[in-house]
């Protein structure tokens, strides 16, 4: 069997894998050169932002860096303050969802921020809380951040209509 009959690359596939494995690559290295013990959040943020054109990737940016920011800010409160707990964790979420409703953030902001909470909170760590939220936050940020380069620099042809 011909290997065109079972791998349907095509050129736009080629180009979209190349594109997000120099970017997910990119990302590593950054957050890697930083010492950050989590880089592996670096590449994930990078693979979310670089599904979207630029236009959209801006927007789920902000959303995303956002959430992360209040996620891990009422992570490093609470685990602060307390021991991972049921009932603190259910009554962090939904706060979450409250604050992002009063400040107008969209359903993304508040499950960035949820995801974020949750790992800051419930993962059991040598290190304090501010010290995980804060690596959380800049693991995502160089993501975002090398996810919008990628995309400004290395834009997807959208198909003619």
């Amino acid at each position: 069997m011909p290997v065109k009959n079972w791998i349907p690359a095509t050129r736009k596939w080629v180009v979209h894998s190349a594109r997000t494995t120099v970017a997910a690559v990119i990302s590593l290295i950054v957050a890697r050169l930083f010492h950050l013990p989590e880089d592996y959040w670096a590449a994930i943020t990078t693979l979310v932002i670089l599904q979207s054109t630029l236009g959209a990737a801006l927007t789920v940016s902000e959303h995303r860096l956002a959430g992360t920011a209040l996620g891990a800010a009422a992570g490093a409160l609470l685990a602060n303050h307390s021991q991972a707990n049921v009932l603190v964790f259910g009554a962090g979420i939904f706060l979450l969802g409250l604050i992002c409703a009063a400040l107008r953030l969209d359903r993304a902001a508040y499950r960035f921020a949820g995801i974020t909470f949750a790992i800051v909170y419930l993962v059991a760590r040598s290190q304090p809380a501010w010290i995980i939220a804060a690596h959380r936050f800049f693991e995502v940020s160089i993501g975002i951040a090398v996810g919008l380069l990628i995309t400004a620099a290395w834009p997807e042809r959208q198909p003619a209509t």
